[in-house]
This record gives structure tokens, sequence and C-alpha cells, in this order.
């Protein structure tokens, strides 16, 4: 025995003396410190929107920074609605009549705060008589227009496709039909206001919506407003846990009891599982990290590891009472053979786990730290409370006379079903460890490849269940029928009337001063040779508005100010490059100031161009397109919209899967060998953990793109944590295998007590965590589903590839080391 195997025997020895020795001062401990946790779960706020997975992503700072800057936001602000509006046909004066009452009762109703609203009847009327400014103007001017006048005003104003991008798909230029239309709403609120107000004051809007003759709201006026979408995820998050949790615990509880077969022991495993997620969320609580969507499977994958430490802890002490130990001697060889295993688990698992920090994400970073505090605390309960609790409840039983003995046999002894099944696994490598290896590393090879075409996805609608799911759910008794979402039929609504069409723009925002003599020509030349994607105009130039086309409106209205334009227009294309501060000042002293607050920031340090989209663009031609508009712009320029940034968010996702994948299984690979090496004197014992763990990553990954599961902000972790699930059941295989077999013993007969023993317990630990798990199946959010699924998949993988290729791996090494003098033999010096 080395020296330091001596040390960290020594060490181990003292530790679990005093655990097993002072049981009641280690379980005191434990329950002062619970006592201090306690207060920080009532700390735990939730942050169940999708923002905190665009935090961090340069498209969606831009976003943030044009709502704070610009008037009447057009592209997704947190204060902003959309209200959908549905008729026989929304082009007929009736129609429009009706849409614009709607928009004046809205901008003029004090308690709603709505600062602004635009409509394709604006747009008409406008048309019908340009000095119509307010909704209440525009409204006489279309009753008081022919119906000659009409079609004529809707025909002028469809020259340039204005009308198209806010028409449902329908649209027929030639009859002037459609049967849908949107309506923006912009409400008058900070960015900083919290979700339950903006969600408020949309409840409201619908309420004055249904005062207009002819409204229908849920019908035929269907508001889709951030606010209600946000208050829907907060419901969504509660809904999956009444579902969820529940099944867990009842999927954990029946495999607990046929694991422990002892209902004490069953209440001391339940108790520390109990005692984990206590401290684990308090400290959330403590620290100010939010429970959010990302933090929903921290709840089972800490069961997963504290399930697994449990059943190892109770069945190596049955192991050692049934070979005739005294409570104490067998609590001691139990924790002195576990601690080391459960302490590598738990490092290599840590490190799964903060691997997220290298995420672009905050929520993910979140996660990685909260995960690895979580696994912290799951060995500090399993390795110290457990065994003391044990020992206490066993010491009590001694004293009550004729107390049932329930389950005392470990899992998978000699001669059961299960060992005899386990067994099989030897057989295998008895006969053909080789062909075994190939078989695995042939099969993890084609699923590595066939893994790697695994696809990412992010937005808003993937958060929410189809509405076949819901309705399935809403059979359920109460409370765990799920709330009734709109999400689900406003989404379908959109789909079935306007396509592509949500996203009829993409937007430049131009991050730099726009004062100096050139900067209209810039952003005038920025609409020029439009790519694929962007509609034309009929001079070949993009569609697009910005602060220059505002500047040509008012030109045209106004004579005077055309003439300033004409005077500072050196060029004589219509675009001001000389005093262009003379021409913003006297821009927003006119009527189109509120329309030019829009496109300029009011320090004019800033400025933004919204291109239309053709409505039969492809998402991934827009956001190429957009980012090659903003990149060869000469200035500082970003794009951004709903598009760019989801495209953003599924960048970051790949990146940060592979990245975290990466990070895990380098820091994995280099502590297994390295704690090996300093523990037992031989790093291979690293080396020969690490195969069954990259063909369980495999696995896993080639079961994403099989079963049609996304990388997403919830499961981009999965694989980073599939290696420490994989490393749980490698290192507990092989640590036991290692103090089995020492010099003289026959490899076999070490594997046959390692897998009978240790075999049995992952067995138990394998059924009660993929059940338990599974139950994230059951979840009403579709991710957290997936996850789930994802989850109880790569704990199988991981036991499966223990189970049957550690045996393979170790004969076949042991077989080479006969053969080879240079390669070093397995056993224990």
């Amino acid at each position: 025995m080395s020296d330091t195997d001596s040390d960290e025997r020594s060490f181990v020895t003292r530790v679990d003396r005093f655990v097993v020795e002072r049981p009641g001062l280690v379980i005191l401990a434990f329950l002062a410190v619970t006592a201090l946790m306690v207060p920080g779960i009532g700390m735990i706020s939730t942050a169940a929107e999708t923002d905190q997975f665009t935090e961090d992503v340069e498209a969606q700072q831009a976003q943030e920074e044009i709502d704070e800057e610009f008037q009447g936001s057009i592209t997704g602000s947190d204060t902003a609605g959309t209200l959908i509006i549905q008729d026989n046909n929304v082009l007929s004066q009736g129609a429009l009549v009706r849409i614009l009452e709607t928009q004046h009762r809205l901008e003029t109703h004090e308690s709603l705060r709505i600062s602004s609203t635009n409509s394709h009847a604006n747009i008409v009327a406008r048309q019908l008589d340009p000095t119509a400014e307010t909704p209440e103007e525009q409204q006489r001017a279309v009753e008081e227009a022919t119906d000659r006048e009409l079609r004529a005003a809707i025909a002028d104003a469809d020259a340039n496709g204005r009308l198209a991008a806010q028409l449902s798909t329908d649209y027929n230029p030639t009859r002037g039909y459609a049967t849908g239309t949107i309506i923006g709403v912009t409400y008058d609120l900070p960015s900083s206001a919290s979700t339950a107000e903006v969600a408020t004051l949309q409840e409201r809007t619908v309420d004055v919506i249904g005062t207009v003759e002819g409204n229908e709201p849920g019908e035929n006026a269907v508001l889709f407003g951030s606010g209600i979408i946000q208050s829907e995820f907060q419901a969504l998050l509660g809904d999956t846990a009444i579902i969820v949790f529940p099944l867990a615990v009842l999927f954990i509880l029946g495999f607990m009891l046929l694991a422990y077969r002892d209902p004490i022991d069953m209440v001391l495993g339940l108790g520390t599982l109990g005692l984990v997620l206590v401290w684990t969320f308090g400290l959330m609580g403590w620290l100010g990290i939010p429970f959010s969507n990302v933090m929903v499977p921290l709840f089972p994958l800490l069961l997963a590891v504290g399930i697994d430490f449990g059943i190892h802890t109770i069945n190596r002490y049955r192991e050692s009472r049934t070979a005739g130990e005294a409570i104490v001697p067998a609590m001691r060889r139990t924790t002195d053979q576990l601690l080391v295993a459960f302490a590598i688990v738990t490092i290599t698992t840590a490190i799964g786990f903060a691997a997220n920090l290298t995420s672009p994400l905050g929520s993910l970073r979140e996660f990685g730290i909260v995960s690895a505090l979580g696994i912290t605390i799951t060995f500090l309960a399993f390795g110290a409370f457990l065994p003391a609790a044990k020992v206490l409840a066993d010491r009590g039983r001694d004293r009550i006379p004729r107390f049932p003995d329930f389950g005392t046999t470990p899992l998978g002894r000699e001669g059961s079903l299960m060992g005899r099944v386990l067994g099989s696994s030897i057989s295998l490598a008895r006969v053909a460890p080789a062909v075994v290896l190939v078989v695995a590393l042939v099969g993890g090879g084609v699923a590595g490849v066939y893994g790697t075409g695994v696809d990412a996805e992010f937005s808003q609608d993937s958060f929410f269940p189809d509405e076949e799911r819901v309705d399935l759910y809403q059979e359920l008794p109460e409370p765990f029928a799920p709330t009734e979402y709109t999400f689900t039929t406003t989404l379908r609504l959109f789909e079935e009337e306007f396509g592509s069409r949500r996203f009829s723009t993409v937007t430049i925002y131009i991050d730099e001063p726009v004062r100096d003599d050139d900067s209209l020509e810039r952003i005038h030349r920025a609409t020029r040779q439009p790519p694929d994607s962007f509609q034309r105009d009929d001079d070949g130039t993009a569609q697009a508005s910005s602060i220059v086309t505002v500047i040509d409106s008012q030109a045209e209205r106004d004579p005077e100010f055309a003439a300033l334009v004409a005077r500072n227009d050196y060029t004589g294309n219509g675009v001001p490059d000389r005093n262009v501060d003379t021409v913003y000042d006297e821009l927003l002293e006119s009527s189109a100031e509120p329309e030019a607050r829009q496109y300029l920031a009011e320090d004019r340090g800033s400025a933004r161009i919204d291109f239309t989209l053709k409505s039969d663009a492809n998402d991934d031609a827009v956001v190429a397109d957009a980012r090659r508009v903003a990149e060869r712009l000469p200035m500082d320029a970003v794009a951004t919209g709903t598009l760019i940034v989801n495209a953003a968010v599924i960048d970051v996702i790949l990146q940060s899967a592979i990245q975290s994948l990466f990070a895990s299984f380098i820091l994995t690979a280099i502590f297994l060998m390295g704690s090996y090496r300093l523990l037992e004197g031989r790093a291979v014992y690293g080396i020969v953990n690490l195969l069954p763990i990259l063909v369980t990553v495999a696995l896993l990954a080639a079961s994403m793109r099989y079963f049609g599961i996304a990388l997403s902000p919830i499961n981009a972790p999965i694989l980073g944590v599939s290696i420490g699930l994989g490393v749980d059941y490698a290192v507990h295989f092989m640590h036991r295998f290692v103090d089995e077999y020492e010099p003289g013993i026959d490899v076999f007969e070490a594997l046959r007590v390692t897998v009978q023993g240790t075999g049995g317990a992952l067995t138990g630990s394998m059924l009660t965590t993929v059940f338990g798990l599974g139950a994230l199946f059951f979840a009403v959010i579709p991710l957290i589903q997936e996850f789930g699924l994802l989850l109880a998949l790569g704990v199988f993988y991981a036991y499966a590839c223990s189970i049957l290729l550690l045996p393979s791996i170790i004969v076949s090494w042991e077989r080479a080391a006969e053969r080879s003098e240079y390669i070093p033999t397995l056993a224990s010096s």
C-alpha cells in the first residue's frame, strides 16, 4: 500500500469512525443546518419567461435598446401586444370602421395606458385623408368615403405592399379581400414593468375590446400579449410541478420499496433525499438564484444521484451484516468502501454539471452552479447523515424485542434471480470479450456519427404543449387538470391565418450617432440591392421604414420641409447629406414627430431600419440575409427581431452543448485518471472507466436524433450531464472491482462478487431512477417532457454499458496483460 493510499485510508477511517461512533452529533449538525436553509426556500423567485434564455444574446440586447430608445416599437416589446381581428372581409367599410373604433377606444381609455396602436385601417384612412391623425378622425374619413373612393384608397395603399404585411394569407389585392388582420398595441410602460402588471393591463384590454359592437373576444378578436404569454408560462411551470412531482414520488416510492424491502430503511432514504432538496433549494433562495424552467430537471437529477447513493449504502451495509458483522463494524466497512467511490462520483458528476459554466446563456450557468452544489450536498447527506441515521435506527431495533426484520438481504445476492441475470455479463466476458468490445466500439461509433445530425431549436412556441396534449390533460381531475391556455389556440390561429407573416419584419439597429452628413446616405444605401427574402418596391430597392422614409413622407406633405431637404441634398437623390441635424430639428417639430421617434433615438445616438419580409420567405434565409445586411452596412449595426433572436439562441445552444460536452469529458478523464493514480496507484482504472461513458454519450445523441428531439435551452446540458451519470455507474462498478481484485484472486471471482453486490445496487438504483425521471415525460411543457425521456435513457444506457461492457473490458485487459509485460495488470497491489 502506497503512502498516499495509506493517507487516504487514514482520512476515510477518521471520517467514518466519527460518523458511526457519534451518530447523534452528526444528525443534530445536519438538522441545525437544515433549519438555516428552510427560510431560503421562501426567498426563491420564479423566472418562467423565455427572456432568461435570450438575456446574453447580442440581438436581444439590441432589441431591448430599441424598446428603450424608440417610440412605438413593433418588434416584440415586453410591453406590447398583437390583436388579431377576423371578419368576412377586413377591408370592407364596416370592418375598417370597427377596427378604427376599437383602436380609438383602446387609445383613449386612460387606465389601459396604451400609447399607440397601428393597423392596415390606419393606412387606408390616411390614404383617404392625409390630415386624419387620430383613429377617431380616420374612422370619420372611412365612414364618409364612397365605395369607389375606398377601393381607390386600398389600391393606392397596396401599391407599395404596406397592406400585405398586416393581412392574412388569403389577402387578394385584386378583389380587396382578406379575412384577418393584425393590430399592433403598444403600452406606455417602462421596460422594468412586471409580468403581473403587463398581464393585468392586457386582460383589461380584452374587456375594452369587447365593448365594440361586432367584437367577440376569444372568437373574432384575440389579443396575443406578452403579459398574457408570461402569465401562462408561470401557469405551465406550476401545472408541470403539480403533475410531475406526485408521479415522480409515486414511482420512486414504489421502486424504493422494492429496493429496500424495509419501511424504516425507506423512510431513512426518503428523509435524506428530503434533506438534500431542502438544502439545495434553500441555498438557491439565499443566493438569489431564481427557479426557472431550466431548474425543473434539477429535482429529478438530485433524486437520481441520491437514490443511487442511498441504495448503495444500504445494500453494502446489508452485505456486511449478512456476513455476521455487528452494526458499527458493518457500517464502518460500508463507509470505508463507499466514501471514496461517492467522492469520485460526486466530483465527476459536479464536473459534468459545472461544465455548463462555459455556456454563454446565464440561465444554463446558473443551472450548472446549483446542480454542482446540489450533488455536493447529496454526497454530504448520503455519506454522513444516512449512515449515522441507519446506525441509530438499527441500535433502536436491537433494543425492541421481536422487532420484525423486514428485508435484510442485499440485492443481487448469489442464487437470486437478479444475481443470475447479472451474471450473464460475466459469461459474455468469459466466452467472447473481444466480440463485446468490437460491437460496443462499432455500435458506439455509428451512433455517435448518426447523433451529430441532432438539430437545435428555440422559440416561445416550443415551450407550450399542442392542443391535443392540453385536451388530454384537461380530462384529469382537479387539481391536476392544467390551466386552459390561450397560447396554443392563438398560435394555431397565427399559423392558419398569417403563416410566416407572424414575423413580417426584421430590424437593423444602428448603434452609433447618425448626425454626420453621410449618415442618412448610408442608411439609404442599405436598402439597395436587397437580398431575396426582403420585399422590394417597384424601383428594386428594399421595402423598408427608417428615418429616411419618414423624411420622404414629410417632404411629400410639406413643401417648406421639402425645400429644406432639397437645399441640403448635394447629390440630388432626395436624401439630405448636409446639415443633417437641422433637418432633424425641423422634422421633430412637425406632425411627423411621433413617426420619426420610431426610427431615431431622442439623443440621435442610434437609429433603426425595419425591412419588410416576403410572406413566403424561409426563416433561415431571413436570418442569414438580415445578418449580411447588418455586416455590410458601414456603421455599427446589429440585426434583431424575433427570428434573429431565436436563431442567435439556437447558435448559443449548439455552442453551449458542444463546449460543455468537451469540457465535461476532458475534465472527467483527467480527474478519473488522476484520482485513481493518487488513491490506487493506477491511472489505468480511469481509462477503463471512460469507454462505457463514451458509448453512453453516443447512444444518447443518436436517440435524440431518432426521436426527433432537438437541443433546446432545457436539454442543452444533457450531453455533458450524461457523462456525469455514466461516471456514476462506471465508478461504483470499477471501485468495487478494485477492492475485490487482489493478487491471487481470480478475475472472474472478483467480477462475480462485484456484479452480484454492486451490480444489484446499480440495478435497484437504475430502475428507481429511470422511472422516477420518467415522470418528467408526463410534464405539460414539451421541452421538459423530452428532457425526462433523455434523462431516463441516459441513466439506462449508463447502467447497461457499465454492467455489460466493463466485465469484457476488464477481462480483455487482463488477458492482454498476461501476454505483454508492458501492460500492467488491474489487480490492486
